[in-house]
């Protein structure tokens, strides 16, 4: 059934932001309000929200209908309560320099900051820091319209909130989040070259103690990381790094690319969404034509899995722009890659060689095996569901939910069905 209203546009192919995806869905409806989201999702039998596009799988996909809130754009900030409310539509682009204007601050921001807020949430994405939670670790508070078109509201302590937050899209349209905000703060940035891999055998906590959000980058050879980026919120920049060399000019994370495209480096001090990114808002991110993978593997054994990982270095290397590595903290939400344990995140950022990249995954996949990594619920993977599906203790809990929020299936697509759903 396609629910053909005056909200819905159908000429006009669709991809996602990095061009490898093209949506299926031939009808996108864009409502500019909840009350054209509920008719919406009354008026029909399948429906998947859209977000900003930068899934790499058909996660937000629908062979029928698609719905855009990028229309509804309000934002509330509550200062005495140190919280903020957003609509469904707002990036955090958009979001960061409103409460920065305000005096006021997220608590982690993902290395771009194209993505919008309420699609962040639904997958579980992440920014990075040892002592940080995910992105979805703000959230106190959601909107959705449910499958009959009701609006339910969930908060922190609710029974069903820890299964809500990150949802995978699979109980309805979430029309607006409240997240907790604390004061502005300022980050200092700095740039390494050269780390030797050597040294996170002994002191991988450390390395990624090293600033409020650290990040390494890898082509995988010579068994080190090409470069160290460090976003220090307290104190100076050190000045040496584990036999690292500090950068003498603002870098690019990939070798030949503008560093324009950046955040601000050499240890100056700026706003923190002005440095918590990799990437400015009003340029390319990444590389912009490529494909992305992410595992998630318990911290405690991440030497163990960046070696099993290297070993494949020659094989993953002709196809690879870059692969960077991220310290993420634990969190209680039950679909959260990190849920219940501190992760390392493996991040591949591929060349837009699909037929190569996809005779690779399955190679790290049985590396990683032994340390039952987490893909992310956004990238390419292609691990089996049966698999997924082991590795996720609240999973009956959540297929519970899904089930009540909606029972006719209208939120189920084909990408749940053959990873949590089957």
């Amino acid at each position: 059934m396609l629910c053909r209203l005056a909200s819905a546009e159908t000429n006009e192919p669709r991809t996602n932001w990095a061009g490898n995806y093209r949506y299926t869905a031939p009808h996108l409806h864009l409502p500019e309000s909840v009350e054209e989201v509920q008719k919406i999702v009354k008026s029909c039998a399948k429906l998947k929200a859209l977000g900003a596009r930068h899934s790499f799988n058909g996660i937000a996909d629908s062979g029928e209908n698609q719905i855009s809130l990028k229309k509804m754009t309000k934002m509330s900030l509550d200062a005495k309560a140190r919280s903020v409310t957003v609509e469904a539509g707002v990036t955090y682009g958009e979001l960061a320099p409103y409460l920065d204007s305000h005096g006021f601050a997220l608590h982690n921001l993902a290395s771009l900051p194209h993505i919008s807020v309420v699609g962040a949430r639904a997958t579980g994405t992440h920014g990075s820091g040892i002592k940080n939670g995910n992105l979805s670790t703000a959230v106190s508070g959601l909107e959705l319209v449910t499958a009959n078109g009701e609006i339910v509201k969930l908060t922190r302590g609710h029974d069903h909130f820890e299964g809500a937050v990150v949802d995978l899209g699979a109980f309805g349209v979430v029309t607006k989040v409240t997240l907790d905000a604390q004061p502005t703060f300022q980050i200092r940035q700095a740039v390494y070259e050269n780390l030797p891999f050597s040294v996170l055998e002994k002191h991988l906590d450390d390395v990624f103690s090293a600033g409020y959000s650290v990040s390494l980058f890898t082509d995988w050879q010579n068994h080190r990381a090409t470069q160290v980026w460090i976003k220090s919120r307290d104190g100076e920049i050190p000045e040496e790094f584990y036999g690292a060399t500090p950068a003498a000019k603002k870098l690019h994370p990939l070798a030949g690319h503008s560093a324009e495209n950046c955040t601000e480096q050499l240890g100056i001090p700026g706003p923190w969404y002005e440095r918590l990114p990799h990437f400015r808002m009003n340029f390319t991110p990444s590389s912009g034509a490529e494909l992305q993978t992410e595992y998630f593997v318990p911290r405690n054994r991440g030497w163990e899995a960046i070696r099993a990982v290297e070993r494949l270095r020659d094989e993953i290397t002709p196809h690879l722009f870059i692969t960077e590595l991220r310290a993420i903290d634990r969190d209680a939400l039950w679909m959260s890659p990190a849920y219940n344990r501190p992760s390392l995140a493996i991040h591949f950022t591929w060349k837009p060689e699909w037929p190569a990249v996809k005779s690779i995954l399955p190679h790290i996949e049985a590396a990683l095996a032994p340390f039952d990594a987490r893909p992310h619920w956004a990238k390419l993977f292609v691990m089996p569901g049966a698999r997924i599906q082991t590795l996720y203790e609240k999973l009956p809990d959540f297929l519970a939910l899904a089930k009540h929020y909606d029972p006719s299936g209208k939120f189920r697509n084909r990408f749940l069905e053959t990873t949590v759903l089957s």
